[in-house]
């Protein structure tokens, strides 16, 4: 059983959860169609793994599916339709409000249309519990932002307000509006610049927690993949100029050191970069994605690993090297969608 877990942060403070939080960003990404029975075991099993009282951070979006679509969202209502009991045992955070790649719209009319849309996908047996916009919409102010989120919040369409991709001076100005829960940005031994370690620091300050998605760097830490061509046709990895190879192998380079250190540990690469991130601070729940039980159970136990001030001191000289010498863009929609958002 997991053991070591933690409060969220803003409305949420009483509120505890696994230490490690479960991305369900590939669920359903796939062209088998039958792999619900999978997936439902892999939230299952990070539900399971919890002590009482604790919930498994779930964390979902309107768009993940290869269409844009909220096949993502449905295959969470078929979840809760079959297991109702676990609907009191999560905490649901749904991004929205965002036409990928690159056209955020904050309105009070997109984010309505998408709160509507994301409870209807959802259904009747969970009600989702922290909004978040995918990504700041630069042609608003966050406070305007900020106003329209609080007043869909007093609507009773969620509970808790997150952000994402978001600058600490957003996340600052944001908080003054209402309390922000938690705050989503990237972090990772690839991804552990200026402006990740501002927004932590920020968000710490604030009581506000940092959910810190891919720590695996899209998977590749765990050292089951060498090569781009070693991900299935379909996978939307492909589209990351940072996993292309040639770029890979420069990137892959930067932390070999990792499966050095974890043997060292007696734990697996994945679970000390987990365990890493976590490390950064009290308030930061790492954001892993799994599809399967073995590897929801493998992320989830890298909350219980403790490091010593050596060995995050190693890992963090890891990260600073790499800071600004991997090569490729951060994000999928290339360049022009690369920074923190605003």
């Amino acid at each position: 059983m997991v053991v070591n877990t933690t409060h969220l942060g803003g409305t949420a403070s009483n509120i505890v959860v696994g230490r490690i939080a479960h991305g369900l960003m590939m669920m359903g990404r796939t062209p088998d169609t039958t792999n619900d029975e999978t997936y439902f075991n892999s939230i299952k099993a990070g539900v399971d793994s919890l002590p009482p009282g604790a919930k498994m951070f779930l964390n979902s979006a309107e768009f993940y599916s290869d269409t844009g679509g909220t096949e993502n969202l449905q295959m969470l209502a078929r979840f809760y339709a079959k297991y109702p009991e676990y609907a009191d045992k999560t905490f649901v955070s749904v991004k929205g409000a965002f036409t990928p790649p690159a056209k955020p719209d904050c309105s009070m009319e997109n984010m309505r249309k998408s709160v509507f849309n994301i409870q209807h996908a959802l259904g009747p047996h969970k009600k989702f519990d922290l909004f978040q916009p995918a990504r700041i919409d630069r042609t608003m102010s966050i406070e305007a932002i900020m106003a329209n989120l609080v007043v869909l919040l007093k609507e009773g369409h969620f509970a808790h307000i997150g952000l994402s991709e978001c600058r600490a001076d957003t996340l600052r100005r944001a908080h003054l509006v209402y309390p922000v829960t938690v705050a989503e940005i990237e972090v990772s031994l690839w991804a552990y610049e200026a402006e990740q370690k501002s927004v932590i620091s920020t968000a710490g300050e604030l009581g506000v927690s940092v959910l810190a998605y891919s720590p695996l760097g899209k998977g590749f830490f765990t050292g089951r993949f060498s090569s781009i061509a070693d991900l299935p046709s379909y996978d939307f990895r492909h589209y990351y100029t940072r996993l292309k190879d040639g770029n890979l192998q420069h990137n892959l380079s930067l932390v070999s050191a990792l499966p050095v250190l974890a043997a060292e540990k007696d734990v697996t690469p994945a679970q000390l970069a987990i365990a890493w991130v976590a490390a950064l601070g009290a308030h930061i729940i790492p954001l892993p994605g799994s599809s399967v039980a073995a590897r929801t159970l493998e992320n989830c136990a890298a909350g219980d690993i403790a490091l010593s001030a050596k060995e995050i001191g190693a890992l963090t000289e890891i990260a600073d090297a790499a800071a600004g010498g991997v090569k490729g863009d951060r994000m999928a929609g290339g360049p022009e969608v690369d920074d923190l958002w605003g």
